[in-house]
């Protein structure tokens, strides 16, 4: 179904009816709490959804035709729009990424863009800052505010991921799910930096054998550290009288004995988890080559289809759609690569060149005409197996009517 951006759509007005959301709770919860962390801040989720980013905003958007013979690929003024140059101060990869990254952090689960036209012809797609959008909702529909101005979903594009129960056409973020765990991991990052200070080095205890008066003021005390303690050269090592002096080290709780390494573990785990990222790319855990290939064919391609469906909305052809290209981003062996192109080859699912693309290299032109020759066969062998069909045909019917 096409998307109408020509079509104004009537908004209710009844104040009582109608509700407003603000698509990011970051502000609200930055004034009522000076100790929160934000999301963009914390190293770990950084780094989940900039992988999450730039895996997505790296694959091509190609415009798709339905055909008999098989979906085709189309070029056109559209598909140029929205594959190459979206925005004139912006790549097609910065331009996805900016979704993606507002999706999953500034916009709470949602983004919206506005279609810019020249007539009937797209000109460019719009980013809205997700600061300047809120949603007014009510039980069966809902319009979008952008910096006062009220717009019909139908005249912008609004991407959305973790739809809400009671308005399923609005998103959600990890904001709240994640604080505590953003909270838990800042701890541990200052109390780590803390026992790299020098108050969390090792202290002494010296036992001397002496009575109690000498003990009983700072000045005796003294005197025993300037007497057996105190070297001109700090490094020169001290020389106390056996069996008058004992000197024993007392060392602080590592970060092992308090645990904070395991929890520091655990609550990675926890946060790639709920981001849909392999712990590995948070640093924790070993490389998994299917775990990553799986999290391309999971959490990527499931963000990617909620972009392109939105971006559907641009079609007024009800035959073509818009699709995200995953390919380039599976992780395989070239061996492999080659090994399943073969394959293809071999039983004319795959055209040579088409294996050649695959693996980073360009077009042949002999690659065509060697096909022709394997495929070769001499005008007297034709004839021979002609005349074998017709031969065999003949004596079937002989055999039918004896």
């Amino acid at each position: 179904m096409a998307f109408n951006f020509m079509k104004k759509k009537q908004v209710r007005s009844d104040p009582g009816a109608i509700s407003v959301e603000y698509v990011s709770p970051i502000q609200f919860i930055e004034s009522i709490s000076d100790s929160y962390v934000r999301l963009a801040d914390n190293p770990e989720v950084r780094m989940g959804v900039e992988r999450i980013v730039d895996m997505v905003s790296s694959m091509t958007i190609q415009l798709m035709k339905n055909s008999e013979k098989g979906d085709t690929r189309i070029f056109n003024g559209l598909s140029r729009v929205v594959d190459i140059e979206p925005n004139p101060y912006m790549t097609r990869k910065n331009f996805i990424a900016w979704i993606v990254r507002t999706l999953l952090i500034e916009g709470g689960g949602n983004a919206v863009v506005k279609p810019i036209f020249d007539g009937l012809k797209l000109k460019e797609l719009l980013p809205i800052p997700p600061n300047a959008t809120t949603f007014n909702t009510d039980d069966y529909e809902y319009s979008i505010n952008v910096s006062g101005k009220e717009y019909s979903p139908d005249t912008l594009l609004h991407f959305s991921i973790n739809p809400r129960p009671n308005n399923p056409f609005i998103g959600s973020s990890y904001e709240f799910v994640l604080k505590d765990l953003v909270d838990n991991l800042k701890q541990s990052y200052v109390t780590k930096k803390s026992f790299m200070k020098s108050e969390y080095m090792p202290s002494l205890i010296v036992s001397v054998d002496a009575d109690s008066d000498t003990f009983s003021n700072e000045e005796g005390r003294k005197k025993i550290e300037q007497q057996y303690l105190k070297r001109e050269n700090s490094r020169a090592p001290w020389i106390t009288p056996q069996g008058i002096i004992d000197v024993q080290t007392i060392k602080p709780l590592t970060l092992n004995d308090l645990a904070l390494n395991d929890a520091v573990e655990i609550d990675k785990k926890t946060v790639a988890s709920l981001l849909g990222v392999p712990p590995f790319l948070l640093g924790v855990g070993t490389y998994n080559k299917d775990e990553y290939n799986n999290f391309v064919n999971t959490r990527i391609l499931s963000i990617a289809q909620s972009i392109q469906q939105t971006l559907n909305k641009l079609i007024l052809d009800p035959t073509m759609y818009f699709n995200f290209n995953p390919r380039s981003l599976y992780n395989y062996s070239l061996t492999e690569l080659v090994t399943a192109g073969v394959q293809m080859v071999s039983v004319n699912a795959l055209r040579r060149n088409e294996l050649r693309n695959w693996v980073s290299l360009p077009p042949d032109a002999e690659m065509d005409d060697l096909l022709v020759l394997e495929n070769y066969i001499q005008a007297h062998d034709v004839q021979n197996q002609m005349k074998l069909v017709q031969n065999q045909s003949k004596g079937g019917e002989n055999n039918e009517q004896s």
